[in-house]
This record gives structure tokens, C-alpha cells and sequence, in this order.
């Protein structure tokens, strides 16, 4: 493979990139001569290297990319040409040579970059992106429209092996072969996942696969044989068992792509000049690169899992400061849910987990180590987890689909209907419920309370803290129907964690404060915030446990014992647990105010967790300064009443 410098260690100074300190715009990239571009790729290297060190974010993605950045930005004239990133993880080169590099700094900060593409950031930013397996999609509507304005724009797509597993790709896939669209998909396998076939006959016989004598003979030939259908037929399967024998491609073939690969993905080379016959290519071309992960950097190669997003590294003090005993880690909620899985599968031998390409992120590794016949990654595929877990719970298991908020949205319709019209008895673990910080609007779970309580049959479940996390698992396991249970990212308040498993009652919430006037009623994590304005205010706080069923008991008996209820939840206000609250009251005539306090009606912007919640007033002092406004006005038109 080429030669691309490889690290041992991330810089901790700023290096030296005489080269890529003169590449402000693509434009100013294109002006090198082809010779300079290695020395522009290690440069880019290690700037690249340097700055994840001083930020923390996206890390193997990038590094394995980077070549292909450079060639694709070279050969295209973006942005005019549309670049379109799949999931956006690897799309940090992408910004440096795009008019960003002294912009890194800020990035996944409040008021900084992105950490995936955005189009209000950046013209070159064709398309928003941060969920998989979008961009064939996106890069097929931008070539159609190109062909409808007759501009001979070039549309290119680059999504990773691992996207490739949804469902998704192949439908868009599928269509562009249809269409005969011009458009340009490459298939970035970090995993030699299909094929490793790659070395020196592979990268010729790419050349001469995307040359256009190569393929101007072919087109000819089809000509010269349309009047002699079963020789056109003939000539036709011989192409393609010649590239069966040196390609993996025949299924892009049958979906009527051009099949072009695999070749070095870290050759600068043969990358730019492998593209500049591409370019020249009309219909639907599929090229095929090998990379890898973490490419030149030592660490991320041998480990790439573990090095896909990296800290911030923290600078070494000048002098050995005074060794700090370390506090125990408190366990993040994922590892609650890690550790209950495990001790219901023990329990219940129908007990199986399933995740869509999550198994680090939910912490599933020591159940899938633990119980690898009652595991399954189904990869990128949410819609396939869920249906899966339906047809598992017709059959007498009990499936458990452990899944980030934000990714269930994607299986919606068959949340609906394959599992909550049948009735059927699947537990959802709901992960990453809420704000998710430095990952932004694309990640946050925002909406999961709104779109459960809303289905049928549906058991919708909020812990406060990390015990009764793992209660409400346990409850929602043998509740005999679909039930939920949203936790957030992250550590929670240190609640001791009790071993034995005991079922809560159904719909039933608790008392946690006594005060007057003011009741906060709270669904999730939010708790120790409430109890924070509580105690300011002298109000009552009610830990409400379920949004669905609601304790209607206990919100009656708060209503009649309050003048105010406030509703806290770490989901947007719209359809949440407080309209939840407030359409029951309403059904049962009772006239209360009630203030909710959630997620605003917008997309939250990225940065800390914590000043996330401070700017949507969702911290201690916001909510009690919300509250001490509400009751301003309810005393001002009330003597407004009295006058």
C-alpha cells in the first residue's frame, strides 16, 4: 500500500503543513501538481491527528478516508460537483481542506463545527447527514435534478461497507441502476468485508475497467451486435464472468452499475487517476476501495473499535502533580442495562438480545460473549431488529431490542405495526433517550416519549436514576405486551443498584418531596434538578415513573392538593409526558394550570450535555426561575380577577 507516514503517538504540537496551509478551498487543491499530493496527504495527516487531540471527537473514520478525500476534491469540482458523506463520522478531512482547518478547534463545541456534515455550515456540505445510509439516496435526487436542469453536475457518494448492510442503500441502489442516473457511488470497505482480492492485477485490471478505450469498445460493440440479440446475450455473459473472475461486483452489475474495484484506497495515484476515467463515464459507476480504519496511525489500526472516537488529550503538567485516589466509576446507564441483560438471560433461557450494529455502544459485548446463541447484530438495520424481534415473540421468546432513541425512529412502522397492533411481547431499551451532546441534533433523542405514548398497547417507562433503570427493565420484561424503557447517555446520579430484580407496580408513581403551592411532576433523569428547584421553592416533587400508563391517582391528588403542576421531562413539550398530564386532566374536566417544562420546539444545536440543558431552561435554576414566572403571572391575574 502506499506510503502515508504512520504515527505512533498524536502530535502534541501544532506540525509543520507548509502544503495544506496554502489549501483554504478544493480550488486551490486542484491547482497542485499531481506529484505534490502525497506530501499534501501526510501533512493532512497529521494535522488531522493533532487536532482530534486537542478537541476529542471522530477519529479511525477520517484517517482511513483521507487519500480518497484528497483524490476526490482533486478531481471534482467541488462544490459544484455534490459530495455526499454517509454518516459523517469520517468527514473531518473533508472540512480541513474545505475551508475549516482553523475552525477544528471548535468542533462538537457550543457555537463551533459540526461533528458531521451540516449545509448551514459549509457549501460543501452537499447534504446533512449523521444517520447511515443515506447517501446514495441523497446522491441519486441531486443526479436527477441534474438532469433536469442540463447542467452535467457530477454526483458522488461515498458510504461505508458497514451502511451497505441497510436496506436502504440497496432500494436507492436499485433505483439509480433503473434511472441510468449519472452518478458516481464508492463503496469505502474498512472491514475487507467483501472481498481482498486487492494488489496489483486487481488495481490494473481497475484501470482498464474504468478507461474509457475500455469502455468506448464496449459501447461500440453493443451497437454493432442490437440486431443480433442472442450474440449481444452472449457477449454480454462473457463480460461478465470475465469480471467474476477479478471482481466481487456482479451484484452492482445486476443492478446496473459499472463495477470498478477494488482497489489500494490509501493510493493516491491510482485513486486520482482511477477517478479521472470515472468522470468521464455516463450512467450509474461503482467503485470499489479498500481502507483502513485509523490508517497511519499505529494505535487505531491494531484497534479500531476502540479508537473510533477518541477524548480530548490532556496536556502533562510541567511539574508531577499529587497522585489523586481515584473515585469508583459510576456506572454509565448502558452498563445497567449490560449487566441486567445478562442476569435476566440468566434467569430466563428465552431471554435474547438484539441490536442494530450497537453491540459496544448498549454494552452487549459480555452478553454476546456470555450467551452467543441468544445474540444478535443484525448490523445497520433497524427495521429488520424490530420485525425480528416480532417473529421471535410469536414464538415464545422474549426479545429484548436494545436500540438508541434516535434510531428507532427508523423502524417506526414496524414498532406499529408488526409489534404493537399484534400485541406482541417485545421489550424496547431505549438508549441515548434525550440530549446526547457533542453529537448534535442528528443523535439526540428527542421525540421517543412523543412517539410511543401515542401507540396502542404501548408501556412507556422513565427511570430516575440507575436502580430503577434496572427495575424497569425487569418490569417491562414481564409485562406480557411491547414495552419501553428510555435512559439517557451517559452516568447517572450513583444510586445504589439493588442485585435482586423486583417488578414495580404498573403505573404507579412516588412522592419524593412534600411542599405547597407547586408540584413538580417528573418523568426521567431530570430529577436531581427538580429536587434542586424544589427545594427553593418549597415545592412538591413526584417521581411519575411511567408516562403510559400515567398514575392518574396521583396526579388527581396533586391537582386537588396544588395550585400549579409542573411537568419535567427530557423530550420536546409536543406530545410529551406533560401533554400526557394535561389530556387527562382535561378528560376529566379539571380546570389546573400547568406549566411543561421539556425540549423546546426546535432542533438543539450541539455541544455539553450540561450547557445543553442550562440553554433550554432544563437545569436547577431554569426551572426554578420558569416556575417563579408562572406563578408571577397566575398572582398578577388573579388580582387582575379580584379588581
Amino acid at each position: 500500500m502506499q506510503d502515508t507516514y504512520t504515527f505512533k503517538e498524536i502530535p502534541s504540537q501544532r506540525p509543520n503543513t507548509p502544503l495544506l496551509d496554502r489549501i483554504d478551498v478544493p480550488a486551490q487543491l486542484r491547482e497542485l501538481p499531481a506529484e505534490q499530493l502525497t506530501q499534501l496527504a501526510r501533512e493532512l495527516r497529521a494535522f488531522l491527528l493533532w487536532s482530534v487531540g486537542q478537541t476529542g471527537g471522530h477519529f479511525g473514520a477520517g484517517l482511513g478516508v483521507l487519500e480518497l478525500t484528497v483524490a476526490l476534491h482533486y478531481v471534482f469540482n467541488t462544490p459544484e460537483d455534490r459530495l455526499v458523506w454517509d454518516v459523517g463520522h469520517q468527514a473531518y478531512p473533508h472540512k480541513i481542506l474545505t475551508g475549516r482547518r482553523e475552525q477544528m478547534g471548535s468542533i462538537r463545541r457550543k457555537g463551533g463545527l459540526a461533528g458531521f456534515p451540516k449545509r448551514a455550515e459549509s457549501e460543501y456540505d452537499t447534504f446533512g447527514v449523521g444517520h447511515s445510509s443515506t447517501s446514495i439516496s441523497a446522491a441519486l435526487g441531486m443526479a436527477i435534478a441534474a438532469r433536469m436542469q442540463k447542467t452535467g453536475r457530477k454526483s458522488i457518494a461515498v458510504i461505508g461497507d458497514g451502511a451497505m448492510t441497510a436496506g436502504m442503500a440497496f432500494e436507492a441502489l436499485n433505483h439509480a441502476g433503473h434511472l441510468h442516473a449519472n452518478m458516481l457511488v464508492i463503496l469505502n470497505d474498512n472491514d475487507m468485508s467483501i472481498s481482498r482480492n486487492v494488489g496489483g492485477l486487481s488495481n490494473y485490471f481497475a484501470k482498464l475497467l474504468s478507461s474509457r478505450t475500455y469502455n468506448q469498445v464496449r459501447d461500440s460493440s453493443k451497437k454493432v451486435l442490437q440486431g443480433a440479440p442472442h450474440l449481444m446475450a452472449l457477449a454480454k455473459k462473457t463480460e461478465e464472468h470475465f469480471k467474476g473472475m477479478i471482481a466481487p461486483g456482479t451484484l452492482f452489475e445486476e443492478l446496473g452499475f459499472n463495477y470498478i474495484g477494488p482497489i489500494d484506497g490509501h493510493d493516491l495515484p491510482l485513486l486520482v487517476e482511477t477517478l479521472e476515467n470515472i468522470r468521464e463515464l455516463d450512467g450509474p459507476q461503482f467503485l470499489h476501495v479498500v481502507t483502513t480504519k485509523g490508517k497511519g496511525f499505529a494505535p487505531a489500526e491494531a484497534d479500531p473499535i476502540g479508537y473510533h472516537a477518541i477524548n480530548k488529550i490532556e496536556p502533562v503538567p510541567p511539574s508531577k502533580p499529587e497522585p489523586v485516589v481515584p473515585k469508583p466509576a459510576k456506572p454509565k446507564y448502558a452498563n445497567v442495562f449490560g449487566q441486567w441483560l445478562c442476569d435476566a438471560a440468566e434467569q430466563d433461557e428465552r431471554v435474547v438480545g438484539i441490536t442494530p450494529a450497537m453491540c459496544e455502544g448498549s454494552d452487549l459485548l459480555a452478553f454476546s460473549q456470555r450467551f452467543p446463541d441468544r445474540y444478535f447484530d443484525v448490523a445497520i438495520a433497524e427495521q429488520h431488529a424490530v420485525t425480528l424481534a416480532a417473529g421471535l415473540a410469536c414464538d415464545g421468546a422474549k426479545p429484548v431490542v436494545a436500540i438508541y432513541s434516535t434510531f428507532l425512529q427508523r423502524g417506526y412502522d414496524q414498532l406499529v405495526h408488526d409489534v404493537a397492533i399484534q400485541n406482541l411481547d417485545v421489550l424496547f431499551a431505549i438508549d441515548r433517550a434525550g440530549l446526547v451532546g457533542e453529537d448534535g441534533p442528528t443523535h439526540a433523542g428527542a421525540f421517543d416519549i412523543s412517539y410511543l405514548r401515542c401507540i396502542p398497547n404501548m408501556i412507556v417507562m422513565t427511570p430516575s436514576d440507575e436502580n430503577e433503570t434496572r427495575q424497569m427493565l425487569h418490569t417491562g420484561m414481564l409485562f406480557n405486551g411491547p414495552a419501553a424503557v428510555r435512559y439517557p447517555r451517559g452516568t447517572g446520579p450513583g444510586a445504589k443498584i439493588e442485585p435482586e430484580l423486583k417488578p414495580l407496580e404498573l403505573g404507579k408513581g412516588r412522592r419524593l418531596r412534600e411542599g405547597n403551592g407547586v408540584a413538580i411532576l417528573n418523568f426521567g433523569t431530570l430529577l436531581a434538578p427538580a429536587l434542586e428547584a424544589a427545594e427553593a421553592l418549597g415545592a412538591t416533587v413526584a417521581d411519575m415513573r411511567f408516562v403510559k400508563p400515567l398514575d392518574e391517582e396521583l396526579v388527581l391528588e396533586l391537582a386537588e392538593q396544588h395550585d400549579l403542576l409542573v411537568t419535567l421531562e427530557e423530550n420536546v413539550v409536543a406530545g410529551g409526558a406533560g401533554s400526557a398530564v394535561t389530556e387527562f386532566l382535561n378528560r376529566h374536566e379539571v380546570v389546573q394550570p400547568v406549566l411543561q417544562l421539556g425540549l423546546p420546539d426546535t432542533f438543539i444545536d450541539h455541544g455539553k450535555h450540561g450547557e445543553l440543558l442550562s440553554d433550554c431552561g432544563l437545569d436547577a435554576e431554569g426551572i426554578r426561575s420558569a416556575i417563579a414566572e408562572r406563578l408571577d403571572r397566575l398572582q398578577r391575574s388573579s388580582l387582575k380577577a379580584v379588581k
